[in-house]
């Protein structure tokens, strides 16, 4: 506990000269990671939308339900992203992208950014009670594995770590579809699948793109423990683990499958390309971020597209 008092204050110290002028506001939205909070808003409201639309059940009729599940789970997730950074605070300051974080800062108390995160936590929760049992407990397990499995277990010591955590990442289409109908189907179950398996390839990428940050935080990513060529042909490997599930959903029209198809074979053209270019792989590592950033939320987003056209 003095190690980590003394880690914390001289990360505090460090950042005292050039700390960014921020409002409570922007740190809070800092502290509960934003970003993550609306794209899983996304892959929620999918999995919402499909269920009402192949349960023949209206959307307005039950806009109780739209509304209790998209609050309870963005307020499930952001919960769980501070506690993420309470927990990761000793090592965030390591890292570029997370060094300007509220907890790293020193401006925001580490225990006030912990309780911040159960309370949401708490809130969230009991506004996932008010859709169904199945909903609440697929959001527990999200948070179970993304604070316990992912942050203060694996993150820290296996390279596996990416795939752990893509757990938690796959749950919000299920969580919005099981919030309509328990009995989770078939088509419920591949978009758990898509999220799933999309996300190896978009942290590896990020990874490879961080290496020098995750190797001087000790964080055992992938290419920091085995290079670059082996991440590379992981990559590849998840990005054509993809391709044949788009055809699971083949109830969303011809329109739908070919979009996700090209969306898919170009993904893996773009990594071809690159793929055996060693003096550009940090550019083919952004790339590939880029592409797998706008390949979900066009994804996800046509879904509910074709089934209204």
């Amino acid at each position: 506990m003095a190690e980590t008092k003394a880690l914390n204050d001289a990360t505090v110290t460090h950042h005292s000269n050039d700390i960014q002028e921020t409002t409570l506001w922007k740190d809070f939205l800092a502290l509960i990671k934003v970003g993550i909070v609306n794209s899983n808003a996304i892959t929620t409201f999918t999995g919402l939308w499909l269920a009402l639309y192949f349960s023949d059940k209206g959307f307005l009729a039950n806009i109780d339900v739209v509304l209790f599940t998209l609050i309870g789970s963005s307020l499930v997730i952001a919960g769980s992203c501070a506690i993420n950074n309470y927990y990761d605070r000793d090592i965030d300051y390591l890292m570029e992208r997370t060094k300007e974080r509220p907890t790293v800062t020193g401006k925001m108390n580490p225990f006030y950014a912990l309780w911040v995160g159960i309370f949401l936590l708490t809130v969230g929760l009991a506004f996932m009670l008010m859709t169904t049992i199945t909903a609440t407990i697929i959001s527990m397990v999200g948070v179970v594995t993304y604070v316990f499995l992912y942050t203060m277990w694996s993150k820290r010591l296996y390279t596996i770590n990416t795939v752990i955590g893509s757990i938690s990442g796959a749950v919000p289409p299920l969580i919005g579809w099981a919030a309509i109908d328990s009995n989770l189907s078939v088509m419920a179950w591949v978009l758990f699948l898509i999220m799933f398996i999309w996300q190896p390839p978009h942290f590896l990428a990020l990874a490879m793109r961080r290496t020098d940050e995750y190797r001087a935080a000790n964080i055992p990513m992938l290419p920091v423990v085995h290079g670059f060529d082996i991440t590379k042909r992981q990559i590849m490997v998840w990005i054509v683990c993809l391709l044949p599930l788009p055809f699971y959903l083949y109830e969303l029209g011809i329109g739908f499958l070919v979009l996700a198809t090209l969306l898919n074979l170009g993904w893996i053209i773009l990594g071809i390309k690159g793929f055996n270019n060693k003096d550009l792989e940090l550019k083919w590592a952004t790339k590939m971020f880029v592409y797998s950033i706008n390949y979900l939320t066009i994804l996800f987003v046509s879904m509910v597209l074709f089934t209204i056209v």
